[in-house]
C-alpha cells in the first residue's frame, strides 16, 4: 500500500488579539531544545509561518493522529514564547508579513517584491508515494482535472486584510501568481518532465527546481508526487481526508496508465478556469465537473470524484472513513464556511481566530 505523508503550515498568531507574530524562528529554537524530534517543524518564507512533516503512513487513521500531535506539539512550544497556532490559510487580521531572512528568501524579495510580501499563505501539502519518476509523471498527467475539487474541499481563506475577499480559498488566488505555479500542460514521459523543468529553470526567472510550484510535482527530496492544490485545513480530520483522496487518485491514475488508459487532455486555460471556480465558490455553490469543465452543483462534482475513486479507496479500506468525511464536511463545511458563520455571528474577526485556534487542536 502506498504511503502518504502531510505537510502543514500554520500561522503564528497573538493569543488575544489574534494578530499574526513574527516568532516563527523562536518557536524553531523552543522546538529544537525540547524536542528530540525537533526537526518535524521548519521556517518558511515568512516568521509568521511554522510548517511542519509527518512521517510516511500507510493507515490514514494513524496520519490523522500524527496530523494532530504535531499541531499540538506546535502549539506548546508556540505557547511557551507567548504565541498561539491556527491553522487558518490566511490571516483574517490585517498583518504586514514579515521576509524570513536567508539568502534564498532575500533573493525571492528582491526578484519578486510585493509578490512575496503578500505570500503569508498557509497551504496543505500531500506526498504520496511512487515507484519511479516514470509512474509519478504518469500520474500527474492524470489527476490534472480532480485538483480544483481538493481545492473546494479544502478552502480556509475567506478573509484577506481585514475584510472578505468574496472567495473561499483566496490563498490559491494569492499563491497563483508565482510565475511557475498552477496547472500544467501534459508530459507525457519523465523524459520531458525534467526537460521542462530543466528549462524553466535555465531562465533564470526561478532560482532553482525547489521553486517549480506546478499543482502537482515531482518530489525533489522524496520517491513521491506532491499534491499543492489544498489550503490548511482547520479540522486535523479534513486534513487526512485530503490525504486518502489523494493516495486515490494517484492509485486510479497509475491503474489506468498501466492498463494503457490515455489521459484526458483538457487546456491549460480551461484547468485554471476550473481552478478559480473552485477558489470562488468552495463548497457552497457551483464547480466545473471534471469530465465535461461544466457548471454543477459542488455537491455532485464531489460525488463525482468519490465514484472515479470508489475502487481504490475500498482496495485502501478507505472507503467508508471518506464517505463519512465527506458526508460531514458537506453537512459541517469546510473552514471558509465555518470562519464567515463565526464572523456573522460574532462581528469580530478576532473572535473567529479565537475560535480557529481552538479548533486548531481539536481531534
Amino acid at each position: 500500500m502506498r504511503t502518504v505523508g502531510v505537510e502543514e503550515e500554520l500561522l503564528l498568531v497573538d493569543p488575544v488579539t489574534g494578530e499574526p507574530r513574527a516568532q516563527s524562528a523562536a518557536v524553531l529554537a523552543r522546538a529544537a531544545r525540547d524536542d528530540a524530534e525537533g526537526d518535524v517543524f521548519e521556517k518558511e518564507l515568512h516568521e509568521q509561518m511554522l510548517e511542519f512533516a509527518t512521517h510516511p503512513q500507510s493507515d490514514m487513521n494513524r496520519l490523522h493522529e500524527e496530523i494532530a500531535r504535531c499541531r499540538k506539539e506546535a502549539a506548546g512550544h508556540a505557547d511557551s514564547i507567548g504565541c498561539a497556532v491556527a491553522a487558518l490559510a490566511t490571516s483574517p487580521l490585517r498583518v504586514a508579513p514579515a521576509v524570513t531572512m536567508n539568502r534564498r528568501y532575500r533573493w525571492m524579495e528582491e526578484q519578486y517584491g510585493v509578490v512575496v510580501q503578500e505570500q503569508l499563505v498557509m497551504g496543505c501539502h500531500v506526498h504520496v508515494s511512487v515507484d519511479s519518476d516514470e509512474e509519478g509523471v504518469a500520474v500527474i498527467d492524470r489527476v490534472r482535472p480532480w485538483l480544483p475539487v481538493l481545492t473546494a474541499l479544502s478552502a480556509n481563506s475567506p478573509f484577506w486584510q481585514g475584510q472578505d475577499s468574496a472567495y473561499s480559498s483566496y490563498r490559491s488566488r494569492v499563491w497563483s501568481r508565482w510565475p511557475s505555479a498552477g496547472p500544467t500542460e501534459l508530459f507525457g514521459s519523465a523524459e520531458c518532465y525534467h526537460r521542462r523543468v530543466a528549462d524553466m529553470v535555465a531562465t533564470g526567472t526561478i532560482l532553482d527546481e525547489g521553486m517549480i510550484y506546478f499543482d502537482v510535482r515531482l518530489s525533489r527530496r522524496y520517491p513521491t508526487v506532491e499534491f499543492r492544490v489544498a489550503d490548511v485545513c482547520l479540522d486535523a480530520r479534513t486534513a487526512a481526508l485530503l490525504a486518502a483522496l489523494a493516495r486515490a487518485l494517484v492509485d486510479t491514475a497509475a491503474r489506468e496508465w498501466r492498463d494503457g488508459v490515455e489521459p484526458a487532455a483538457p487546456s491549460v486555460s480551461l484547468l485554471r478556469l476550473a481552478a478559480w471556480r473552485a477558489a470562488r465558490s468552495g463548497l457552497t455553490e457551483e464547480l466545473l465537473h471534471p469530465a465535461t469543465l461544466r457548471r454543477m452543483p459542488a455537491t455532485a462534482v464531489v460525488e463525482a470524484l468519490l465514484d472515479h475513486l470508489g475502487e481504490a479507496l475500498a482496495a485502501s479500506g478507505d472507503l467508508d472513513r471518506v464517505r463519512e468525511s465527506v458526508a460531514a464536511l458537506l453537512r459541517d463545511g469546510n473552514g471558509a464556511r465555518i470562519q464567515r458563520e463565526l464572523f456573522e455571528r460574532t462581528g469580530s474577526l478576532r473572535d473567529v481566530v479565537a475560535e480557529c485556534v481552538r479548533r486548531t487542536l481539536a481531534t
